[in-house]
């Protein structure tokens, strides 16, 4: 009885084995009269089977479902084929297709990307090109370069859920985007070139064309992709995310100041101002002749009250950007912030004239003070508010033919 059952599954095996020889016979007579998608169905019909079938028809079915796939165009599960085809020749030890399928397998791939740089360099379609981008990257995942242009592209388009992704897939794949460039100096120009790879480096050396050959690493990407996902989750309002993403990255690009800036902004969007000073005062330590920054800590001791503080940093923005009208603008308001209390006062001495008549100078002293600073942010960048504030203070200053001439043009606004 054993014997009978041996028998009847070498019978079934000779049979299986027959039948997938001849479908896979099919299959090649399908490929040669360009009938890929009759060669799909073919190899679809061996799909159950073929994971026990011998090496042979195994690695064949591997290289013919690569090259149907290729010719219907599904490039990604073509290469996933052909790739399979090479690990599996690898682990058998035995190469029967991959020497032919290796050339077919670079030719999508040149294919692809020359496709992804087109659309990047001459169509400016962002978005087309991550797609392609990304595709090569999935057909030579070793490549991962293209990945992180295909991030750079989604960025470009704006679509920065895939640009995050790609971003992140980056990171966890471990890619740094570093490079080794062998440059050589060329003798005529006296000008240091990258010249490729170093076989093409060193023939160029050795053909008299260049000297001083050197191999340079280049610099990485790691921290600018944790720059670029802080920055997407900044703009996702992903705030607390954002937060965590700009502490990694800014460890990684510890004196880069828009990344700082970056992060400022986000703890004004946590109303947590003094944090935003913190970072401000930094901010100046890496760029101290930028106005903007100093324009910034103005504002935030302006906010927090400290008045003497923040006229010394307006001040040093103007001194820095002579034009700089909002700086005009805040400076003569927080002189004019004293005005208030002066106000306050005035209102409880109404019947004391000694009293009110000093309060009265005092009040013309703080707006002599601002004048020069709102005339100045009146003609950098005129609008209602300075006009009418303007008015206002030549009216208590008794300055008349001025206070005229503002009234004319408050009226005109209007």
């Amino acid at each position: 009885m054993k014997r009978q059952v041996l028998a009847l599954s070498l019978g079934l095996m000779t049979i299986a084995s027959f039948g997938q020889k001849k479908e896979l016979k099919s299959m090649e007579k399908a490929l040669n009269k360009n009938d890929f998608n009759g060669a799909l169905t073919i190899g679809n019909s061996l799909k159950s089977t073929i994971e026990s079938a011998d090496d042979k028809y195994k690695t064949k079915y591997y290289f013919l479902t690569g090259q149907a796939l290729l010719g219907v165009k599904k490039y990604e599960e073509a290469s996933s084929s052909f790739n399979q085809l090479f690990d599996y020749e690898k682990k058998i030890g035995k190469e029967r297709y991959s020497s032919d399928a290796r050339p077919m397998l670079d030719k999508i791939i040149k294919s692809v990307s020359d496709k992804a740089i087109a659309l990047y360099n001459n169509d400016k379609n962002f978005g087309e090109a991550s797609k392609f981008f990304y595709l090569t990257y999935k057909l030579s995942p070793t490549d991962t370069a293209f990945a992180y242009n295909a991030a750079v592209s989604a960025t470009q388009a704006k679509d920065y859920e895939t640009a995050l992704k790609y971003y992140r897939e980056l990171e966890q794949v471990g890619y740094t985007g570093k490079e080794v460039m062998y440059l050589a100096t060329e003798k005529a120009t006296g000008e240091e070139k990258n010249l490729g790879s170093k076989s093409n480096r060193d023939l160029m050396v050795k053909t008299g064309g260049f000297i001083k050959p050197v191999d340079k690493t280049s610099e990485g990407k790691s921290a600018i992709i944790k720059k670029n996902i802080a920055l997407i989750l900044k703009d996702q309002g992903k705030t607390e995310e954002a937060l965590a993403a700009m502490s990694a990255a800014r460890k990684a690009i510890p004196g880069d100041l828009s990344l700082l800036l970056s992060e400022a902004q986000l703890y004004i969007e946590l109303n947590q101002m003094d944090k935003f000073g913190e970072l401000m005062n930094e901010a100046i330590s890496l760029d101290p002749n930028n106005p903007t920054l100093y324009y910034n800590l103005g504002v935030v001791n302006t906010n927090q009250g400290r008045k003497d503080d923040a006229i010394k940093y307006y001040k040093k923005a103007i001194e820095l950007k002579p034009d700089y009208a909002d700086a005009y603008m805040n400076l003569s308001a927080v002189i004019l912030e004293e005005e208030k209390s002066i106000i306050e006062e005035m209102n409880k001495n109404l019947s004391n004239f000694k009293k009110y008549d000093e309060l009265a100078l005092k009040q013309k002293d703080v707006y002599k003070q601002a004048l020069p600073y709102l005339e100045k942010a009146d003609s950098l960048n005129r609008s209602e508010d300075t006009v009418k504030s303007l008015m206002s203070i030549y009216e208590v200053l008794e300055m008349g033919a001025k206070a005229k001439e503002f009234r004319t043009i408050y009226k005109s606004m209007k």
